[in-house]
């Protein structure tokens, strides 16, 4: 058996997601958790022709990723430059009259995606088509033919594994942008009769909670912590959104990519893996129901003899296997050798630990006290609560996020709390996960068995 076969299980059928009942999490139809974990490849359709798109989503289908967040009409001149395939999406740039030619290449993705066990987070558009603000536009959208486009998206791909991601990097502000996007929710949901959730992608630093939350075709937040700030404190937007009412899951949909200039300037240094790995590590511990990785090559699916975007630097294809990528499926790998859905954010049982910008150590513990996770971007020593840890006996290990390995310090009787202190000397990049079980449960180690890991 091949290394794609162990590491997903293909399904030509589409699965459609649904809410979990406490609002928490996704759910695959067997009630089953759905971890998400994006890629960001906004020029997906756009870009890559049918060879290029299938070598990228076998290559992110063997990382281990569960999403991949595409763009229809693609943010880099999206209408009226020619796709990979030689075909723009609308005819004279009318969304009640799409191209059959584009959506056969959007088509062929979607399938590819699913037979790989990969769900396509589909943007019907980049906000530029309704709130131009920046970039190419032009703005095509009125809330009638956004009506008309979402309901043909939605019958289009109604039996296809898509999650619906409406937005684009930008919010609304006008009342004209609300109703475009309401429109195209309900043309979407009337297409194909309620059977995909749909969420939405804001501009940076915002939240689709912040304008949509108690729409009811919102069926989960996303945010946009975005590339400005180094050290960006994304657990807070997180924790944020966790409190919120009605309980709707949460993710960050866009973090700072791997290889991105800071605040968009190389003279300010690169985002690398660490930046990437924090964000993720940081989110889920603080109630989110998955997270999305990007490259900044990736997303543009740069190449030489296209103009770059913010200094991109590697051809897409040679970025596909940057650090980052691999580690964000390890830290899948580990959150789904545990039951993660049951974790609850729980900061308080961490002291003695740095409260430097950067350095801060966040802890999750299960609903049910069968285990306690903390994550210490620094490799800080910290102390850790174990008062609520359940049984008599406790098994703690180390899991080093950086190359998906785990290593049991040891077993033994249970004890109201430990002094932690991780591998190595405190330093940036030096992060390592400590995770406490009760020994009872006697779960795998850490990020094990990843042959078995399923979507």
């Amino acid at each position: 058996m091949g290394l794609l076969a162990l590491l997903y299980q293909p399904d030509s059928k589409a699965q459609g997601l649904k809410v979990s009942e406490n609002g928490r999490y996704l759910q695959k139809p067997d009630g089953s958790p759905f971890f998400y974990l994006g890629d960001t490849a906004w020029e997906l359709f756009h870009r890559l022709n049918r060879e290029e798109s299938e070598q990228y989503l076998k290559n992110r289908a063997e990382k281990g990723f569960t999403v991949i967040q595409a763009v229809v009409l693609a943010e880099l001149d999206g209408l009226k430059t020619a796709s990979a395939e030689g075909e723009v999406p609308l005819i004279d740039m009318d969304p009640a009259r799409p191209n059959e030619k584009y959506f056969e290449h959007v088509d062929f993705v979607v399938n590819k995606a699913q037979e790989l066990g990969i769900y396509i987070g589909m943007l019907p558009t980049w906000g530029d088509k309704f709130n131009l603000k920046w970039g190419v536009g032009p703005e095509v959208f009125s809330p009638e033919n956004a009506r008309i486009f979402g309901e043909f998206l939605g019958k289009r791909y109604k039996d296809k594994s898509v999650i619906w991601i409406l937005g684009g990097d930008r919010s609304p502000e006008e009342p004209e942008d609300f109703e475009i996007v309401r429109a195209m929710a309900r043309g979407i949901k009337k297409g194909d009769k309620g059977s995909h959730l749909i969420t939405y992608h804001p501009m940076g630093g915002q939240s689709s909670a912040q304008f949509f939350h108690s729409d009811e075709w919102l069926d989960f937040n996303m945010f946009q912590s975005g590339h400005g700030i180094v050290n960006n404190q994304n657990y807070k937007a997180t924790a944020r959104e966790y409190k919120l009412n009605p309980i709707k899951p949460v993710l960050d949909g866009e973090p700072c990519y791997e290889d991105h200039p800071i605040n968009w300037q190389a003279k300010n240094g690169w985002f690398d893996e660490f930046d990437s790995r924090r964000t993720g590590y940081w989110s889920m511990l603080s109630g989110a129901c998955g997270h999305t990785y990007g490259n900044h090559n990736i997303w543009q699916m740069w190449r030489p003899g296209k103009a770059p975007v913010s200094e991109a630097r590697t051809p897409w294809w040679q970025s596909l296997d940057y650090p980052g990528a691999f580690q964000a499926g390890y830290m899948r790998h580990l959150f789904e050798s545990r039951p993660w859905q049951t974790l609850v954010p729980e900061r308080s049982l961490v002291t003695d630990a740095p409260n430097t910008a950067g350095k801060e150590v966040l802890a999750a513990i299960a609903a049910d006290g069968s285990y306690v996770i903390a994550y210490a971007p620094y490799g800080s020593s910290f102390k850790l609560d174990l008062s609520r840890l359940k049984g008599d006996r406790m098994r703690v290990w180390w899991f080093n996020p950086r190359i998906g390995k785990s290593m049991l310090v040891h077993e033994t009787t249970r004890t109201e709390s430990i002094e932690a202190d991780p591998p190595s000397d405190e330093k940036r990049g030096n992060d390592w996960v400590l995770v406490v079980d009760n020994a009872d449960q006697n779960y795998p180690p850490p990020g094990a068995d990843l042959s078995q890991v399923s979507r």
